[in-house]
């Protein structure tokens, strides 16, 4: 059975995906920042390992992998956005050392790993890896930074076998969106831009990010797949 990390798998898109690799037969170790959430998942999910991983510490990062054995997957969904508080260079510097420092750090320390199994990554960027966002410039530095770094590992790990991707979220129904959805002035407007009239839902950014890992996928490498309803053609 193949083996998926699934960093920040216990809640929001990051669980979408974890359950999507599940659904298809992935075995899934899924990680958390907060110990109610990763306690929350090991109860819904008692067949899946769920534990506590902050992205920031390298030390802990390290020694997470170390203790893997197998690994065919990583996928990088954990990531934070402080709207409207972003210009404050303590809380910029702390959205991009998770957002895209975290996810560096969680590629280089699994990377030999899935060297050895031949496996693949797929990270999140998101439709801001395309437009500015004024609220957030952190997180818009972030996304762009992870698609950008994305391609980079995918031209220097070919080599080794291992598959580098994205996928680029757009407007998805999760905690993290719930505030907008639940306001018409801003829902509507971000419907109206949407070509498929509706936000988009956890599973559907897992399937494809299930895909990008699978065999399926095994000639793609270096790519960003936008999961917005067509929002980004318009």
């Amino acid at each position: 059975m193949k083996h998926a990390v699934v960093i920040g798998g216990t809640r929001g898109i990051g669980a979408g995906i974890a359950g999507e690799l599940r659904r298809k037969g992935w075995r899934v170790t899924a990680t958390g920042v907060g110990a109610d959430e990763v306690a929350a998942c090991a109860a819904q999910y008692p067949d899946e390992t769920c534990v506590q991983l902050d992205v920031r510490d390298t030390k802990a990062v390290t020694a997470f992998f170390a203790g893997i054995g197998q690994l065919n997957g990583l996928v990088n969904c954990a990531g934070i956005l402080a709207r409207g508080t972003e210009y404050e260079i303590e809380t910029f510097e702390k959205v991009i050392d998770i957002n895209l420092t975290g996810t560096m750090r969680c590629c280089l320390a699994a990377q030999p790993l899935l060297a050895a199994s031949g496996g693949a990554i797929v990270n999140t960027a998101s439709m801001l890896s395309y437009f500015g966002g004024p609220l957030v410039p952190a997180y818009s530095a972030s996304k762009g930074g992870v698609a950008q770094l994305t391609k980079a590992l995918a031209g220097k790990w070919a080599a080794d076998g291992v598959r580098v991707n994205a996928v680029a979220p757009g407007w998805i129904e999760t905690e993290m969106t719930e505030a907008l959805r639940a306001d018409p002035d801003r829902n509507q407007p971000i419907l109206s831009r949407t070509p498929l009239d509706r936000w988009g839902k956890p599973a559907e950014v897992g399937a494809l990010a299930a895909w990008l890992l699978s065999d399926e996928a095994a000639f793609v490498t270096g790519a960003v797949y936008p999961v917005d309803g067509g929002y980004s053609a318009m």
